[in-house]
C-alpha cells in the first residue's frame, strides 16, 4: 500500500510571471483553493498518510496555508464566524518541506531524488505535480485509482487524451494488455504512438524511485527528466501500467489552463 506522496512545487513559475513574482504558481486559486489542494485532498483521499513538499528557498506560502493562523482564528471566534474554522484546519496528514536549491541541477527528476532517501528499503511513493490535476466530479479519488493500478503491476502511470495536435507533447507508449512501455517525446504527426500523453503523475515503485536517484547524481548540461529515467527503469524490466484519466486534466501552467480550470471547478 502506497502512503506517501511526493508533490514538487519548487520554482519561479516564470511562464506565469509577473503574478508568480508574488503569489507562487501552486498557490494560484481555482475557486476559493490554492491549485495545490487539490491534489493534497485527492491524496488524503486515497490514504496517504504523509506528503513531501518540494519547495524553493523562498517558499513560505504552502506553508502557511496549511499551519494553523491562531490570530485568525481567534478573530473567528470573537466575531461569531465559528463555522468557517473547519474549513482552516490543518490537514490530517503529516506535511514534510524539503528544500531545492535554486542554484542546484533542475528538472522534473530532481524533486522526487531528493526526497529518496526518506523511503523504506522496498517502499513505492507517488509523484504528482503541484500546478495540474485531475477534476473527476464524481468524488473519485485519482490517486487512488493510481494506487490501484500500480498494485497489479508494481506501477502506474496516468495518460490523458487531449484535443488536437497532441504530437507537441510527450506522448505514452503501451502493448496491447495497456502496459507501460516508454514515453515518445513530441513525435511526427501522424507516429504518435498513442492518444494519451504524459502528465507526469505516477505510482513508482522503490526501484523505479531509485532509478530516480542515481540518474539524478550524474553529471550533464540541462535538464534532469524524470521521463528518462521512468524510460530507463521500464527498459530494464520494470513495470508500469497505464491508466486513462477519468474526468478532466486540469493544467494550470499556463493563463489559459488556469482560466479553464476555473471554469471548470466554480462552474460544476
Amino acid at each position: 500500500m502506497i502512503t506517501k506522496a511526493i508533490i514538487p512545487v519548487a520554482g519561479w513559475g516564470t511562464r506565469r510571471l509577473p503574478i508568480t513574482k508574488a503569489i507562487e504558481k501552486c498557490m494560484l486559486p481555482v475557486g476559493n483553493r490554492p491549485v495545490v489542494d487539490y491534489i493534497v485532498q485527492d491524496c488524503i483521499a486515497a490514504g496517504i498518510t504523509d506528503i513531501y513538499f518540494v519547495v524553493s528557498e523562498h517558499s513560505e506560502q504552502v506553508r502557511d496555508f496549511y499551519r494553523t493562523n491562531i490570530d485568525l482564528n481567534d478573530y473567528l471566534k470573537r466575531n461569531g464566524k465559528n463555522e468557517l474554522l473547519d474549513m482552516l484546519r490543518p490537514p490530517k496528514v503529516s506535511l514534510h518541506y524539503v528544500v531545492q536549491s535554486s542554484y542546484g541541477k533542475y528538472g522534473t527528476a530532481i524533486p522526487p531524488s531528493l526526497v529518496f532517501r526518506e523511503l523504506a528499503e522496498g517502499e513505492p511513493v507517488v509523484v504528482v505535480g503541484g500546478d495540474d490535476f485531475i477534476y473527476d466530479p464524481s468524488g473519485e479519488s485519482s490517486v487512488k485509482r493510481l494506487i490501484e493500478a500500480a498494485g497489479e503491476t508494481g506501477g502506474a502511470i496516468y495518460g490523458a487524451p487531449v484535443e488536437g495536435d497532441i504530437s507537441r507533447y510527450g506522448v505514452i507508449a503501451m502493448d496491447g494488455e495497456g502496459t507501460f512501455t516508454g514515453i515518445v517525446e513530441k513525435p511526427q504527426p501522424g507516429k504518435e504512438p498513442s492518444h494519451l500523453i504524459n502528465i507526469s503523475q505516477y505510482a513508482l515503485p522503490y526501484e523505479a524511485m531509485r532509478t530516480i536517484y542515481e540518474y539524478a547524481k550524474t553529471e550533464r548540461s540541462g535538464e534532469y527528466y524524470i521521463t528518462d529515467a521512468v524510460n530507463e527503469y521500464v527498459k530494464n524490466g520494470g513495470k508500469m501500467k497505464v491508466v486513462e484519466v477519468k474526468g478532466e486534466y486540469l493544467d494550470c501552467g499556463t493563463v489559459e489552463g488556469w482560466l479553464a480550470a476555473n471554469q471548470t471547478v466554480v462552474g460544476a
